[in-house]
């Protein structure tokens, strides 16, 4: 058994079931008592290319893509790997303010985010990271996302469930806005369906609300891609809400940790980034995938 002494000094989830868990951190994924959704004849398997402790120096490029993987970033914030950092047992991405401003494919880029991609990909499972959140207006996200590449017929479409996205800021007065840097905020996507293919093309949300700001402490975010018409959302080991998806979720995603700018969450007015490198900085303690297997017991 692994003892990781980090999550201990740095959450305080609220119980001790919760923290015994973690202890305990490659038995299972973090579960609030009875709130294990798994059949009494079935056991959680860490699916380890597509799970990191951040134990080491610097990302582990066997299993991550931090160039963007084809994607820069929605302007003005672009992906840079210099953001992203590994060290004392967590991977960090850190928000900053570009020296001066970089045009890349036609677009402006002021703000410098980070991307980590796992390069494997997985259908079903329970997938869930311990994150804490930066207090800028740019996200802090965990998601999935299959993009159709190298794909044929009507598996060429995007299917994205994302499983936590937030931001510190809000500059937006939006009324759906208003909770978004103090709640698990989850959704499903189904969008570029390939002519002629039957499958419908929206969006179906789900979320929780916290107690506190998304920065203030660190949170497990976790889902249960059950099948493809069953996704489950639990935030801190309890079972926050379940969704449909808009269209069948069956083709293997990869994950995605994600620090990005989004237009419709703008700048304000003084760049955003006067807090200190801590305030601006996404953390990750671990992300782990698992996959249900049949016990031998």
């Amino acid at each position: 058994m692994k003892i990781i002494f980090k999550n201990l000094k740095q959450i305080s989830i609220g119980t001790f079931l919760v923290v015994a868990n973690i202890i305990c951190a490659q038995k299972s994924p973090v579960f609030e008592k009875k709130q294990d959704p798994k059949e009494s004849k079935q056991k959680w398997e860490l699916v380890k290319n597509m799970s990191d402790e951040f134990e080491g120096k610097k990302v582990d490029e066997s299993k991550w893509q931090i160039s963007g993987q084809g994607w820069i970033g929605r302007a003005p914030g672009l992906f840079q790997a210099e953001n992203i950092t590994v060290a004392d047992g967590s991977m960090k991405i850190t928000t900053r303010l570009l020296p001066e401003p970089i045009v890349k494919q036609n677009k402006t880029y002021t703000h410098g985010g980070g991307y980590v991609g796992s390069k494997n990909a997985m259908t079903y499972g329970y997938y869930e990271c311990e994150m804490k959140a930066n207090k800028t207006f740019m996200s802090s996200t965990f998601w999935l996302i299959n993009e159709g590449k190298d794909l044929k017929g009507c598996d060429k479409r995007t299917t994205e469930l994302d499983i936590q996205e937030c931001v510190g800021q809000i500059v937006n007065n939006a009324e759906w806005m208003k909770n978004f840097d103090q709640s698990m905020n989850s959704n499903t996507h189904s969008r570029n369906i390939p002519e002629g293919c039957n499958y419908e093309k929206g969006s179906n949300k789900a979320g929780g609300l916290m107690n506190g700001k998304v920065y203030d402490d660190f949170h497990v975010y976790g889902v249960w891609w059950k099948s493809k018409d069953e996704v489950l959302f639990f935030l801190d080991g309890k079972f926050v809400n379940k969704v449909k998806p808009p269209a069948d979720y069956d083709i293997a995603m990869s994950l995605r940790m994600v620090v990005e700018t989004y237009d419709w969450n703008k700048a304000p007015a003084d760049g955003g980034m006067t807090g200190s490198v801590a305030d601006r900085t996404t953390t990750y303690n671990w992300v782990r995938s698992w996959k249900l297997v049949d016990s031998k017991k």
